[in-house]
């Protein structure tokens, strides 16, 4: 779909969005507790990773230091650091993504296929799509992760480990260093030509059409330097903390979804025995605008897919993830309601968590309990739009949502709980404010559409 927008108009909606945004980021992180008031926290370091200007990291790290035992997890956070534990800038390594993958393993045996079963999330991809239970990329240091109380994601339950297995947990590290790179966009957007490259990891001739994006930047591939550029080679972690509480009967359970706007969802028949089938690409190119527009002209990518949860229930928290350019994604219902909307927040300065011109952020959806309801075969809509005054590859436009299949029973008589829903009252305002925004973005968008078309003639909406 193509749409154009006046440029001052949307860079109005997009400052008064960021500044809320940088607000509501601020807030605290956590929630005042659990339900049975026992946190635990624990912050880890995954292996160290060497990288050298232009250089990339993308290994698997398997059996990572994680809590053990069945327990809830309430967030987990990362970010990459050096050997003095100092966080580190964007512009110097990108972080392009981490995830976090259960798997089961036999006791006592070498890591070898055989030997582990991955235990996926509930999402609806394909086995070997997005599976993780966690994952972030630039935005990680300021994207809320906490699961509210009473919710928990739950793991370690005996009842759910194979016989004869282990629960155990792998780390995906996928970062790329950009000291003086020639392209420093085009290198974390992993265009191919940078990466000097033509062939998969595997070997496998890329398509012709396929420009930019994984398949171009894999793990000890290389980004085109600056002529003379020198620098040192450094050692790098991914620091991460993790909040988790014991698992009892007061903590409800919920299923993660990973939605992606590129899946070609080809709905279940009812007449036979299939099931419905998915095809998540995870990765898109956005187009640059037509350079013959009107020059105070900006123009937007929204692009859309419908698809359909194998089961419903209520949705507790949901964050979009995106690259550069990314304007914000948007969840609705079949009768076209706001599920949940997320906005991105671009840093302004130089320090770690505040990069100019890169995702530092993503705003959530915490909504109050029940409020939000996804019906067993409601047929949703995702939608995520990104800027079109350059173009992009490799983009993403993922929808992570965590749901509850059952709410939580009154607890009149616990102060806790009056506790929880005081300090949870402006994320919960803030969520609303952000919805609202989506809205007004995703209304701009439309009036502009029409205006235009009035207007011009040539441009025509095109559903991707």
């Amino acid at each position: 779909m193509r749409l154009y927008l006046g440029s001052r108009m949307l860079r109005k909606i997009v400052v008064g969005v960021s500044v809320v945004i940088w607000v509501l980021l601020m807030e605290p992180c956590a929630a005042a507790g659990v339900v049975n008031g026992k946190l635990k926290s624990a912050t880890f370091l995954s292996p160290n990773f060497v990288l050298g200007p232009g250089s990339v990291e993308n290994k698997h790290y398997y059996d990572i230091g994680f809590p053990r035992g069945h327990v809830a997890l309430k967030s987990f956070d990362a970010q990459v650091v050096d050997e003095d534990g100092i966080p580190v800038p964007l512009h110097h390594t990108y972080l392009h993504h981490w995830v976090v993958a259960r798997y089961y393993s036999r006791p006592g045996h070498p890591q070898s296929k055989a030997d582990y079963v991955f235990a996926r999330n509930s999402g609806i991809c394909q086995r070997d799509s997005l599976g993780q239970y966690f994952g972030l990329g630039s935005e990680t240091r300021k994207t809320a992760t906490f699961v509210p109380d009473p919710y928990g994601i739950e793991i370690g339950n005996p009842a759910d480990i194979p016989a004869g297995f282990e629960e155990k947990w792998m780390l995906n590290v996928h970062a790329i260093d950009t000291r003086g790179v020639e392209d420093r966009l085009g290198c974390t957007e992993c265009r191919c030509d940078l990466y000097n490259v033509t062939q998969d990891e595997y070997g496998r001739p890329l398509r012709p059409d396929y420009i930019g994006g994984l398949y171009c930047c894999y793990d000890q591939t290389q980004c085109r330097l600056r002529p003379g550029f020198q620098g040192a080679r450094r050692s790098l972690y991914l620091r991460y903390t993790v909040v988790w509480s014991d698992w009892d009967t007061s903590i409800l359970p919920v299923d993660i979804y990973i939605l992606d706007v590129t899946d070609t969802w080809t709905a279940l028949d009812k007449s036979s025995e299939h099931s419905a089938e998915h095809h998540c690409r995870v990765e898109y190119d956005v187009e640059s605008c037509n350079q013959a527009t009107e020059a105070d002209d900006l123009c937007v990518d929204s692009k859309r897919t419908s698809l359909a949860l194998p089961t419903g229930g209520y949705v507790v928290y949901g964050v979009a993830h995106q690259h550069s350019g990314g304007l914000g994604s948007n969840l609705y219902g079949e009768d076209g309601r706001v599920i949940c909307s997320s906005v991105p927040a671009y840093g302004t300065g130089k320090e770690a968590g505040n990069e100019a011109g890169y995702i530092v952020g993503m705003s959530t959806c915490y909504p109050q309990h029940g409020s939000v309801k996804i019906n067993d075969g409601e047929i949703l809509v995702l939608e995520s739009n990104y800027s079109r005054s350059q173009s992009h590859t490799g983009v993403m436009g993922l929808f992570y949502l965590l749901v509850a299949r059952e709410l939580p029973k009154p607890m009149p008589d616990l102060p806790f709980a009056v506790q929880v829903q005081r300090n949870m009252t402006l994320s919960r305002f803030g969520g609303a404010i952000l919805a609202f925004l989506g809205v007004v973005i995703a209304s701009a968008i439309g009036i502009s559409l029409k205006r235009r078309k009035q207007r011009e003639e040539g441009y025509e909406s095109l559903m991707t």
